[in-house]
């Protein structure tokens, strides 16, 4: 199991030896320590990063695309031990965790095929003298912050098109899920990623401030909360870059939809990972005139979250992965229990596990729209249902939020339908599926007018943000 920080193609301790304890959500025991970086850290892997991006910059695109099709071939090899590893630290279910690995390892294939088709175009000039043309050129060094909910896949959704591009990373994980990672260093390795191009520093509070307003970092890759997402803007000023922030996404559920259909979605996007997804089902916003038969559908739906020790097969709910997101869970209830919302399935934590991580999956009934299940992310397994007396209302309060990152529709009218789609203000519409429906290949980000972010993690589309499109002019005589 690594431990150690991975700077210059090396595992190293930090330099001044510190440590941090890593406990498993899942068992409460202390599963490892991890090594904790100083600012000195920071500088050499900094400076290892620029030197290497020099060089990987002018290796032709087919070699960086081998490369990383040899990074997915690996990963395929190696998915046992990188699933088991995560559900140990994250606390998924180890189905989710394979998921994770398959489209980890996925996604050094897509963007390798995708990078070898990113190609510019010729202009026509006003000037029969000129000649223009635009090309690609990787930005440079990449900070990446990701979070602990998808430490592994999230990494590769900005190494992938990194690598592919011609980029150099110096990666934050956080460092209570960075074990998995880490690990995935030795495939990084094996496939030939030459040594400085990724650099992975586990790092807590300022040190994400450090990394990203470093003089040698040229662009910042992010994803987590929008408050640590305002934070890294002001912090890193005019850096490019790619910030996929909080989603509270609404769920719409019009009165022409398959009930158990979006019950059945509501309730799966509300106990995948624990709910701790920013995707997940955030707000259930549900025609009244379906509003009783809805919630009769959601209430025989949840008994598909089984709530249990995560490396059992049969289980779909793990115990969440930390205190603090666990608490504000706890806020979220205990304001919904005070204003008389009604708790229709769970509403606690349950007191017959290892740890007291393992949430109740909930459905909470009749909440109003400016409770804080309505307009915070709750990102826990709970499923609030709030009532909207028509369409008009319902794209209203879909619409009544800073974090609308995504959001679903349900219904079998595409005329509907297609009103949502173009006016529900989300990043992506879903149509008659879980608002957590996520493809490899699908541009997936914030929109304008919210504080969900800027930019898009998917296909072709984060090639194109860790890009500069340049042009090129020649005067002919």
């Amino acid at each position: 199991m690594k431990t150690q920080l991975y700077i210059g193609g090396e595992f190293v301790d930090a330099s001044d030896g510190g440590v941090t304890p890593i406990v498993s959500p899942v068992t409460g025991d202390v599963i490892a320590e991890v090594a904790v970086p100083t600012s000195a850290d920071l500088d050499r892997a900094v400076s290892v990063a620029r030197e290497a991006q020099a060089q990987w910059r002018q290796v032709g695109v087919w070699q960086r695309a081998a490369v990383c099709r040899k990074v997915g071939e690996l990963i395929d090899a190696r998915r046992d031990e990188l699933a088991k590893l995560l559900t140990l630290e994250q606390g998924k279910p180890i189905t989710e965790s394979y998921a994770d690995v398959d489209e980890t390892a996925e996604l050094f294939r897509l963007h390798a095929e995708d990078a070898v088709r990113l190609h510019g175009e010729t202009l026509p000039a006003n000037d029969p003298h000129k000649r223009m043309w635009t090309f690609y050129q990787p930005v440079g060094t990449w900070a990446i912050v990701i979070p602990w909910n998808f430490p592994v896949l999230m990494f590769s959704e900005f190494a992938a098109p990194g690598l592919a591009t011609g980029n150099a990373l110096v990666v934050k994980p956080p460092t209570h899920t960075s074990l998995t990672l880490l690990t995935l260093v030795d495939v990084l390795n094996e496939a030939g990623v030459p040594p400085g191009l990724i650099n992975i520093l586990p790092g807590e509070g300022d040190f994400g401030a450090q990394l990203v307003s470093h003089t040698g970092i040229d662009a910042i890759g992010f994803i987590g909360s929008s408050a640590t997402a305002e934070k890294i803007v002001q912090t890193a000023g005019l850096k490019r870059a790619i910030i996929e922030a909080s989603g509270n996404g609404p769920v719409v559920v019009l009165d022409d939809a398959d009930l158990d259909a979006a019950a059945k979605a509501v309730v799966q996007g509300a106990y995948y990972n624990a709910g701790q997804v920013c995707c997940a089902t955030g707000r259930v916003l549900v025609h009244q005139a379906v509003h009783e038969d809805f919630v009769a559908a959601v209430k025989a739906a949840a008994t598909e979250a089984v709530l249990g020790d995560p490396f059992d097969e049969k289980t779909t709910l793990g115990p969440m992965n930390n205190q603090r997101t666990a608490e504000k869970v706890d806020r979220h209830l205990e304001e919904a229990k005070e204003r008389g919302f009604d708790i229709v399935v769970g509403g606690n934590r349950s007191a017959d596990y290892p740890t007291d991580l393992y949430y109740e999956f909930t459905v909470v009934d009749n909440v109003a729209p400016d409770s804080l299940l309505s307009v915070e992310e709750t990102f826990g397994p709970v499923v609030p249902i709030i009532v909207g007396a028509d369409d008009d209302e319902l794209l209203r309060l879909a619409n009544d939020d800073a974090l609308g990152l995504q959001g679903a529709v349900f219904t079998k009218d595409m005329t509907r339908a297609y009103r949502f789609v173009e006016n529900m203000r989300t990043g992506q519409v879903i149509v008659n599926d879980s608002n957590g429906f996520w493809d490899i290949n699908m541009p997936f980000g914030g929109v304008g007018g919210t504080r969900t972010g800027w930019g898009r993690i998917g296909g072709k589309h984060t090639l194109l943000d860790m890009s500069d499109l340049r042009t090129g002019v020649i005067h002919l005589d």
